[in-house]
């Protein structure tokens, strides 16, 4: 690709040691369809993988998830029935590990992107998450490393001693720490395989995304059935020695992949190049823009390092007060061109990419209130299943009520391939946008989605509750409660909002951040779940404590058919409404830096006036 600075050299012949530099900021405020990234990034291999490489990164990431999904995913009732914890000793240990895995991903974001890399961050991630498999389901197969197991009749069980609790928090520790590593840098590592300066490369990506996120769904409903049964009618040892084995296979896929992979070498922390740029934009805050009338000076645009496989980003307009620290001023530049001091100049591509980072974080708190709407799954949704008939037929198979999520699952694993074979190739066909639609319209649908399934759900819930209360009415009539099948519209609504904008979200951050911080970016997905839990609890509370009264029961009283779960619902929904006002309004506003239309010549298309 022909390289900015390249193009303006006729102009700058006569200043040798502005010869890397550019006058004013171009009219056009086009992107280019390349990921952009730091001028500092370079790769040992510049072929990408592209679909040669799947097999060992989404086999890896399957076998990976099987593992942990696999192993926490009934954790709950480990806790209570092997380790004999109460219900709020056990929901606060799990809301803490939760949490703090929710939040290594950025520490894990920032070693590989600064440091070593996403190929040894998730390597040596998934060798700290083994030794976490394997300290659990050691802990299950040996009896001293548990407590034991309650007498008959006893009606206090004997609880876990302080070595005991210390082995499940080493254990817990060694998935978090995995977790950190290997959460935030699988998608990036995949995304890394294509090559996003052509057509072909993009399409890939997008689809990437959708089936990276069909095989984790598709994990989910695995570990949420069959690995589930195991572990509550077979065994914990096997249920817990089968994920660790899994996580082995993993591991071994993963290694037999190395000489497919595209590898990018980070150099550097990727903070201080935000740094540079702020504190040069603030030195400069007082002097005039070139091409603003009296402003002077040109702009510091020097190549990209020789074999880079990044794409040079255009100078814009918009945030022109970062523009100020890619301003040549006398002193700036050595004679032959280079920078004299980084913390006073910095290039254009350093100053595009502190934009990019300044444009998504308005888009993130968005994406908290769909998560927000999801989390509800696994709390009342699941309260109010066991109010309800969970038989399959008459008298047949009962329905686990923990089990009803696998709803949404499924929803999203038949959904996804359609979207990604059928659907989106017909819309590009007619909108000429890469995805068929744009990440941000994709995402704002999902928001949509979630506000509805929260009226569903406050709607259905006025229907249990009106069935149960006429059941008891009836008292002997041997009236039935309602079937739980009322509840599969808002789980498959739920599941159409998760498909939209959780996977839209992973797919924006890994588009848009920096390529030299693609992994933190990713991160961010794992933040907003963390965020959720937060306003979840916080939102719960103060339901709880405002509600009610006056002989009256609160919103979330523990008798689910004595409270009023649906007003809870609609406050979520309310919120989410709200929510979708803002994003529309920010999305809006949004200039995207990678590539949205579909172009016959790669090197057109301008998504400066394409907002949403």
């Amino acid at each position: 690709m022909e390289l900015e600075s390249e193009k303006k050299d006729g102009k700058l012949k006569s200043s040798s040691r502005l010869s890397c530099c550019i006058k004013s900021p171009p009219e056009s405020l086009s992107g280019d369809a390349k990921l952009a990234g730091d001028d500092k990034m370079s790769t040992i291999k510049t072929k990408p993988g592209g679909w040669k490489s799947m097999p060992f990164i989404l086999g890896n990431e399957t076998f990976e998830r099987l593992g942990s999904f696999g192993l926490t995913a009934n954790f709950t009732v480990f806790l209570l029935t092997v380790f004999h914890f109460s219900q709020v000793s056990a929901s606060n240990m799990l809301n803490i590990w939760y949490s703090i895995s929710n939040f290594t991903p950025l520490i894990g974001a920032f070693i590989s992107d600064s440091y070593i890399g996403k190929f040894w961050t998730i390597a040596i991630s998934s060798f700290s998450q083994f030794l976490g498999m394997v300290t659990l389901t050691t802990i299950a197969a040996r009896p001293t490393m548990r407590p034991p197991p309650c007498t008959v009749g006893s009606q206090q069980c004997e609880g876990p001693t302080r070595s005991q609790l210390g082995y499940l928090i080493m254990g817990l520790g060694f998935l978090s720490i995995g977790t950190g590593g290997i959460r935030p840098c699988s998608i990036p590592f995949g995304v890394d395989q294509f090559d996003s300066s052509t057509p072909e490369g993009r399409k890939g990506i997008s689809s990437f995304f959708n089936w990276y996120y069909m095989s984790f769904t598709t994990v989910l409903i695995i570990c949420m059935t069959v690995v589930v049964y195991i572990q509550d009618s077979v065994s914990w040892v096997i249920g817990f020695g089968i994920p660790t084995g899994l996580m082995v296979c993993g591991v071994v896929l993963f290694f037999l992949g190395m000489r497919r992979y595209v590898y990018v070498k980070p150099e550097g922390s990727v903070f201080s190049g935000v740094a540079r740029v702020v504190a040069a934009a603030y030195k400069k805050r007082k002097i005039r823009l070139p091409g603003d009338g009296a402003g002077v000076g040109v702009y510091y645009d020097p190549p990209l390092p020789p074999g880079s496989t990044v794409a040079k980003l255009p100078l814009t307009k918009d945030y022109g007060f970062l523009n100020k620290a890619a301003v040549v001023m006398d002193g700036d530049v050595t004679g032959d061109g280079k920078c004299r001091n980084r913390w006073r100049l910095c290039s254009i591509q350093e100053t595009e990419e502190v934009k990019c980072i300044v444009r998504v974080i308005p888009i993130w708190p968005a994406g908290i209130a769909c998560s927000l709407a999801i989390i509800q799954q696994g709390t009342f949704t699941v309260n109010q299943a066991m109010q309800m008939d969970r038989h399959l037929g008459r008298g047949g198979f009962q329905i686990p009520a923990g089990s009803l999520f696998v709803v949404s699952l499924i929803t999203i694993a038949v959904w996804l391939p359609f979207y990604d074979r059928v659907l989106v190739p017909w819309a590009r066909r007619r909108t000429r946008v890469v995805g068929g639609i744009t990440v941000l319209q994709r995402m704002g649908i999902g928001l949509a989605i979630s506000v509805l399934a929260m009226v569903v759900a406050g709607f259905v819930e006025i229907k249990r509750r009106a069935a149960a209360r006429a059941s008891l009415a009836a008292a002997h009539g041997g009236a039935s409660p309602i079937s739980v099948a009322w509840l599969f519209p808002q789980l498959i609504t739920m599941g159409f909002a998760e498909a939209f904008n959780i996977l839209g979200q992973i797919e924006f951050y890994n588009k848009e951040f920096p390529e030299n911080m693609i992994s933190i970016g990713n991160s961010l997905s794992s933040v907003t779940w963390g965020v959720a839990g937060y306003v979840s609890t916080m939102l719960v509370n103060t339901v709880h404590r405002t509600t009610g009264g006056h002989g009256r029961p609160d919103w979330l009283t523990a008798d689910i058919d004595a409270g009023r779960l649906e007003n809870y619902y609609f406050v979520i929904a309310g919120i989410g409404a709200v929510n979708l006002v803002y994003f529309v309004l920010v999305a809006r506003r949004y200039r995207y830096k990678s590539k949205v239309w579909v172009d016959d010549d790669d090197d057109k298309g301008d998504n400066g006036d394409l907002k949403v």
